[in-house]
């Protein structure tokens, strides 16, 4: 409270006795006032005054309700001697709550409420505004009832509004009996009071008659029209709207309580001025938006192209711009995960999932449009490899995984948040409804696009089955699932052939997020069967018989193996989606015999794994479980529990050591726990000795074979080849390397978010009882010291030339019985090559009678001595004491051995040829195979296409007389790897060496990756093609200029702007084309640019120049764009349009936003978040700030180019944005999002004030700059919750000077209760309105 000083006590006495005599005079009122305004001002006191409001209030309330009185406070109100909006807080405290009492002074206090809250600009435009806040604030109490944070003059503002409009309602409840009925049986506000009796305490008459029972009644009809009143004022009715969209508790019990007056007050229905049916139109949630009023054509074009997410758009649809590039990024993300050299660490679903929402949030789409573009895109991609070349890296199995298992499972979480949204059950219900139906419509139309539904050969059996079962359903004839195993093509009912959208529905129904109602959409099923076929009453026991108790016979096994589990348990009346065939499998892995174990293993890893789309997510968990299990309850050895398990592990890991299925893996995210599970298996069979056999499938194996096994996948999770980051010569590829001290790191993060998934009971459901959620301790590297120490071994080997082996030490004794095993042909001519190789004279090794005791070690022990085995036979090579031959079948026989020193050979000889100290070795068919007899085909083959995708590289040279050299460690690893036989049991080996090598020639000079790719293709003719286009990288990897041109193709191809006939037309087609391999006469086809480039993007050794180069390349899309708009004069002649492929602005505006989307998507897929940071950060304000020459060509407005190049390039920032980070909180890289866009938005703001000189052109800055704030307003408000919010506030004061008023108060509104308080005073000043 204010201290009142003598001299302030005898003011406010004299004012006081001014008051009382007047009364008592009858003064006229406006006499009163101008002695009033005197004494104020001989006090040299300032108007309008708060203290003098204070004491009339009071004066009034209640020693002096007299009519007088009220007609001086009106006038000290009409003169501002007092603040209005003061006066009216005092009042609401003092005369709501006795208003019955005082039905007059009730009526009297609502007449000045009409008066006064309706100027409100007259408010924050008066003096001593700030202190009249406070004291409004310190009256009702508003910071601490609504939780205000800080004392903002605009957070009173909108609180006190507020307050009126509420107290108003819970007073009109009261009056009519009705506030009993609310969830809290009473008012927050102080509405009632003590002495809320029948008498009339008015002044103004004697007791209470029948009249004033008349105004009571009438007073509430009055309260409830001055709320509706405040809900039409276009002030007031914006400064509710902020409390609606920021303070959403509050306004949820406001409504509440709305609600029930506008169902039972008999005072609305009597109203004159209001129905039920306006109130409630005038505070429904879709009442007021706000207004966004164009100033020009431009802007209104740009904001329909970015709200043009339908699929049904009539926006320009040639050259690139049809409604289906929409969802373009997500056909390139889809095509890029396909690449099997790298493995992700987060689920493809998941990515997915962000990427979608982001996509329907820029794109303004219909979410019924959002999924048909998202099934579209992944059945295209299943389209692409439909036909394409054949090659050591199987992708038909991980494509359809990506259609059948990831895009079904991104849905699920689409459908799962919207629901977790909806802050009530009644909105959570209606929007997981619509939401579902929108995914049938998008299934239901989905038949509309058959020339991609049809299925590739492998899987049309499983698709006529998915068709036959809806057919047999609703052709009642009831069959379990078990009938359908076994079923041939000749068992099919006639006319039951099935396409993938059979698959799909499949897909959805065992994830629950559709039923079997589908099987009666129009045209799912076609013609109907009355019978069973007798043809397969003979079947093979399958997973039906397993369930009915039927032991694992090698019959059953080699049918369930073949054959994958189900989701589809009996019902009457359909499916129940359980899993209860794989959970069987799974529990006799856990529970069985030795040999049932075995068995189980093996059908895990079979069909179920690699096909069974439906439970995949399911499987792939149960194998990660696996591999980890647990120690028996009677264990009491010294050794590892897992040497117990060998035959079952074994199993495990070669059923999932092919390259799809790690790529399986790494699809659903499970790669950190797959490393996890491997490390202590490598950990404990490494220490062992193979001093024990098992028998597993009639194979005999050792502690070296499961070691080897589960050493060289554990290699397939990361670039073990590659040196460290802090030895890199060159710099990384953003996000490509990856280590196994990584690997754990994400592994442990994720037991972490396990922990979190179990108290989120949406995702719980679909759990199993199985599959709960990933359990475990975290665990670190150093838990694993003989793995720790092989690692830091093959880091320095990689790092340094190798040093440090001492003569008679146990390694010196292992390398020499290494060299007399692989090169024990040459010492029985008694050459006696061991001391010349291994460079010790002291000792001529051991006798070969001995090698086999010498190396019945311990794999870790044995991987040791490699690295010198290695440099002494590259040493004897190199001076002539081993022919290459020799050197290579001593490598095979070394591989063979031990297979996992595959590794160490792969990664020792790529770091020695990075160093550069080794002979070229010849590869002239003598000393080393020749790849004479079709090298110079290969290289023709790549400047071919190279060519035909419009790179050209001058550089390349094609031919030669000399024989081609590789560096001798390449050679080498080339001569071992063509030394293998093509079958499954080699094909985990090479699929270690493969990507290695690729990886090495690639970084080696030209023609190391030609020579290497016509070796590969003599010892395999079917790979041509294949191995042909993907040494076409080396190019890109050496030669920046190329792939600049590449990136100039995509654009021009994206938009139809070559001469090619793949990309005649734009769009996705163009980009990505229909796969490659020769598909056409004459040799190999044309490779789409964008297919291409991401298939070489990773080979490109510094990516952070792209961001420049893709805005260039961006800028000149721009301009060609520009350059095709037709004359307005023309507009209405179509044939000129389509003579000369010209475009409205329109059509030219939605193709700015595709080259922008293409642009961000190739950031992002090619760099991260990273990446995406850089350019926001780095890039774009570096390319503000400089200059940029204008095109000397002329012939178009430079204008019209500028505007659209700073369009272009917000929507590039934002969808790059949107990408990296995601519209909301849910993904990780959302963290790093607030600080990276804080500083951009610091960025504009400093240019709006002139603190930062600019380069640019201006039109283009303008551009950008209302670009940027209305694609973030409207796509991704949520972002701005982040941002400091001074920062915003400069950023809109900077938008006010540009005349951009209404974009500044859509900022400030968007940005949450932070800039509440300067919205509500920038719409008072303005006289801003939030509209329908």
């Amino acid at each position: 409270m204010a201290v009142v000083t003598g001299q302030q006590s005898s003011l406010w006495d004299g004012v006081i006795e001014l008051t009382k005599l007047a009364q008592l005079k009858g003064t006229d009122p406006l006499m009163w006032a101008m002695q009033l305004s005197s004494t104020l001002n001989s006090a040299g006191h300032s108007m309008p005054s708060t203290d003098v409001a204070d004491l009339l209030v009071s004066h009034i309330c209640w020693g002096n309700n007299d009519p007088i009185a009220w007609k001086f406070l009106e006038k000290a109100l009409a003169l501002r001697i007092v603040p209005p909006m003061f006066v009216l807080a005092l009042l609401s405290n003092r005369v709501i709550p006795t208003r019955r009492s005082y039905p007059v002074a009730y009526r009297l206090y609502m007449e000045l409420l009409k008066i006064y809250a309706f100027s409100l600009p007259s408010l924050i435009n008066g003096p001593n505004y700030q202190k009249i806040m406070e004291a409004i604030n310190d009256t009702l109490h508003l910071s601490q009832i609504f939780g205000l944070q800080g004392s903002e003059s605009g957070l009173i503002v909108v609180g006190f509004v507020f307050t009126i409009v509420w107290e108003l309602l819970d007073a009109s409840l009261d009056d009519e009996g009705l506030l009993e009925l609310t969830a809290e049986k009473k008012s927050r506000w102080h509405i009632t009071s003590q002495d809320m009796g029948l008498n009339n305490h008015d002044g103004f008459a004697g007791g209470r008659t029948e009249k004033q029972e008349l105004l009571s009644k009438s007073n509430t009809v009055m309260a409830i029209e001055i709320i509706g009143e405040l809900f039409r004022d276009k002030v007031t009715s914006a400064i509710l709207y902020l409390v609606r969209t920021n303070m959403p508790t509050h306004w949820e019990s406001f409504t509440q309580n709305l609600r029930l007056l506008v169902s039972n007050s008999s005072a609305l229905r009597n109203s004159k001025n209001i129905s039920p049916e306006a109130l409630v139109q005038l505070t429904s949630d879709d009442h007021v938006v706000l207004s966004r009023k164009c100033k020009t054509s431009s802007h209104k074009r740009f904001h329909a192209v970015m709200a043009s997410g339908s699929l049904g758009s009539s926006a320009d649809q040639c050259h690139g711009a049809s409604p289906a590039v929409l969802w373009l990024p997500i056909d390139l993300f889809l095509e890029d995960i396909m690449d099997g050299s790298q493995v992700a660490v987060t689920s493809a679903a998941e990515t997915l999932t962000g990427l979608v929402k982001a996509l329907q949030a820029v794109n303004s789409s219909p979410w019924k449009d959002t999924f048909l573009g998202l099934w579209i895109a992944a059945l295209r991609l299943v389209n692409r490899e439909r036909d394409s070349s054949e090659g050591p890296v199987p992708r038909l199995d991980t494509c359809l995984c990506v259609l059948l298992s990831i895009t079904p499972l991104a849905i699920v979480n689409l459908l799962e948040e919207e629901e977790m949204n909806c802050s009530s059950t009644n909105q959570r219900k209606e929007s997981s409804r619509k939401r579902h139906q929108d995914l049938v419509f998008s299934l239901q139309q989905l038949g509309d696009f058959e020339g991609l539904l049809t299925p590739p050969l492998p899987a049309a059996p499983l698709a006529n089955l998915a068709a036959a079962k809806a057919m047999m359903f609703l052709s009642g004839i009831s069959v379990g699932s078990g009938y359908f195993e076994g079923m041939s093509l000749n068992d099919i009912p006639v006319n039951c052939v099935g396409n993938l959208r059979h698959l799909i529905v499949e897909a959805c129904i065992a994830r629950n997020i559709l039923d079997t109602s589908a099987y009666l959409w129009p045209g799912y099923v076609k013609g109907r069967c009355n019978q069973v076929p007798r043809s397969i009453s003979s079947q093979m026991p399958g997973w039906s018989s397993l369930m009915k108790g039927s032991p694992l016979t090698p019959q059953m096994v080699s049918s369930l193996v073949s054959t994958p589990a189900s989701r589809n348990g009996r019902r009457a009346h359909g499916f129940d989606g359980s899993l209860a065939e794989i959970e069987k499998i799974y529990e006799i892995a856990v529970n069985g015999s030795d040999d049932d174990k075995v068995s189980a293993a093996a059908i895990l890893c079979g069909a179920s794994f690699a096909r069974g789309w439906n439970i995949q997510e399911h499987t792939v968990l149960f194998i990660t479980r696996l591999l980890s299990p647990p120690v028996p309850a009677n264990y009491s050895g010294t050794e590892s529990h897992l040497i117990g398990y060998a035959r079952f592990l074994n199993v495990l890991l070669i059923g999932v050591s092919s390259i799809d299925c790690v790529q399986i893996f790494s699809l659903h995210g499970l790669v950190p726990q797959l490393a996890g599970a491997l490390m202590p298996i490598c950990e404990a069979f490494g220490s062992c000795a193979p001093n024990v056999k098992w028998i597993v499938m009639s194979e005999e194996i050792s502690s070296h074979a499961v070691f080897s096994n589960a050493f060289t996948l554990l290699l397939k999770l990361w670039r073990f080849d590659q040196p460290p980051l802090e030895h890199r010569m060159d710099a990384v590829p953003v996000g490509a390397h990856l280590t196994p001290e990584y690997l754990l790191l994400v592994r442990n993060s994720q037991l972490t978010s396990s922990d979190d998934l179990q108290k989120d009971q949406s995702k719980i459901k679909r759990l199993t009882r199985l599959s709960s959620p990933l359990s475990g301790e975290p665990i670190f590297l150093d838990s694993f010291p003989k793995l720790t120490l092989w690692y830091r071994q093959h880091q320095a080997c990689i790092a340094s030339p190798l040093s440090g082996l001492v003569p008679g030490t146990p390694v010196h004794r292992i390398v020499e019985a290494l060299l007399n095993f692989m090169f024990r042909k040459i010492n029985r001519t008694g050459q006696s090559l061991t001391p010349a190789i291994s460079g010790s004279s002291s000792s001529s090794g051991p006798g070969n009678e001995d090698v086999s005791l010498h190396l019945k070690l311990p794999a870790w022990e044995i991987l040791e001595a490699v690295p010198f085995v290695l440099d002494a036979a590259l040493t004897g090579c190199a001076h002539g004491r081993l022919s290459p031959r020799e050197l290579a079948t001593g490598l095979k026989d070394l591989a063979d051995f031990l297979p996992a020193s595959l590794a160490t050979i792969v990664s020792y000889f790529s770091a020695e040829v990075t160093r550069g100290i080794w002979m070229l070795a010849s590869m002239n068919g003598t000393d080393w195979p020749s790849p004479a007899a079709n090298l110079a085909a290969v290289e023709q083959q790549i400047k071919k296409i190279l060519a035909a995708t419009g790179v050209n590289v001058p550089s390349l040279t094609v031919g030669g007389n000399s024989p081609a050299t590789l560096p001798l460690p390449l050679a080498a690893l080339v001569s071992l790897t063509i030394t293998y036989k093509l079958d499954r049991s080699t094909d985990r080996f090479l699929n270690l060496m493969g990507p290695a090598l690729s990886n090495l020639a690639t970084g080696c000079p030209w023609p190391c990756m030609p020579v290497m790719v016509a070796l590969w293709a003599q010892k395999v003719k079917r790979w041509s093609d294949f191995l042909v286009f993907s040494a076409s990288r080396t190019v890109f990897h050496h030669n920046r200029d190329a792939v600049v041109q590449l990136l100039r193709m995509c654009f021009a191809a994206t938009l139809g702007q070559t001469t090619s006939s793949i990309a005649s037309n734009g769009g996705v087609g163009a980009l990505l084309g229909h796969g490659y391999g020769s598909h056409f006469s004459g040799g190999i086809s044309p490779v789409a640019p964008g297919l291409l480039y991401l298939r070489v993007h990773r080979a490109v050794p510094n990516v952070m120049f792209m961001t420049e180069e893709v805005v260039s390349l961006l800028m000149h899309s721009v301009r060609d764009i520009a350059s095709s708009l037709v004359p307005s004069e023309k507009l209405k002649k179509s044939k000129y349009v389509r003579k000369y492929g010209q475009v409205s602005l329109a059509g030219a505006l939605t193709r700015v936003k595709l080259v922008a989307t293409l642009g961000a998507s190739l950031v992002w897929i090619t760099g991260g978040v990273v990446l995406v940071q850089s350019l926001i950060k780095e890039t774009l304000p570096s390319w503000f700030i400089s200059s940029h020459g204008t095109d000397p060509s002329g012939g178009m407005s430079e204008g019209l180019v500028s505007t659209l190049g700073g369009k272009a390039l917000a929507c590039f920032a934002v969808i790059s944005g949107t990408f990296a980070w995601g519209v909301d909180s849910s993904s990780p890289a959302a963290k790093r999002r607030s600080s990276i866009l804080e500083a951009h938005l610091e960025f504009v703001a400093g240019a709006l004030h002139g603190k930062i000189s600019l380069g640019c052109n201006k039109a283009t800055w303008k551009s950008y700059v209302s670009g940027l704030i209305n694609l973030i307003v409207g796509c991704t408000p949520n972002w701005l919750l982040e941002v400091d919010v001074e920062v915003l506030k400069s950023l809109s004061t900077g938008l006010k000077q540009w005349d951009e008023e209404e974009l500044a108060l859509a900022l400030l509104n968007s940005s949450g209760i932070g800039t509440m308080g300067a919205t509500a005073e920038m719409i008072i000043e303005g006289g801003m309105n939030f509209v329908r």
